[in-house]
């Protein structure tokens, strides 16, 4: 066999793309639907009548508002949506963790604290949603965006 002869058993094949199956669909549309219609049917009609707010709930109702907008676009495309779906059980579970936890270990918990636990401790069902093998294959082991 000389150099210049191409051996086609030597070029590893492309791996396969991860296919979700249907149900797991479904079910992440139905997450989608939820952040729409739950968190979606309060924070839509706050913007519009509310009484003063402070800076800052200000800006978290604009950032829910803004989540919950994008929550629709997961009903027609679940996976491409996907980091919205990150996003919720990323900030729900640190607020979790370093807010909740530590006040509840101190019983410290008021009915404010109390109400806001009870709205994101669904999130560790949510966990269970993602396709989680297709997460890994497309955001860990698959190619990155191009730098230049």
């Amino acid at each position: 066999m000389s150099a210049t002869t191409f051996d086609a058993r030597a070029v590893p094949a492309a791996p396969r793309p991860y296919h979700v199956p249907l149900w797991r669909l479904y079910l992440l549309r139905a997450c989608y639907l939820v952040l729409v219609v739950g968190m979606g049917g309060q924070v839509w009609p706050a913007l519009f009548h509310h009484h003063p707010w402070t800076l800052m709930q200000g800006v978290v109702n604009s950032m829910l508002a803004a989540m919950t907008a994008l929550a629709v676009l997961g009903l027609r495309y679940p996976l491409a949506m996907l980091p919205i779906l990150f996003f919720e059980l990323a900030w729900k579970t640190i607020w979790l963790a370093a807010l909740a936890y530590p006040a509840w270990r101190a019983h410290a918990v008021d009915a404010a604290m109390a109400e806001t636990i009870f709205q994101c401790a669904p999130i560790a069902i949510i966990w269970l949603v993602p396709p989680w093998r297709y997460v890994i294959e497309t955001y860990l082991k698959g190619p990155g965006d191009r730098w230049r």
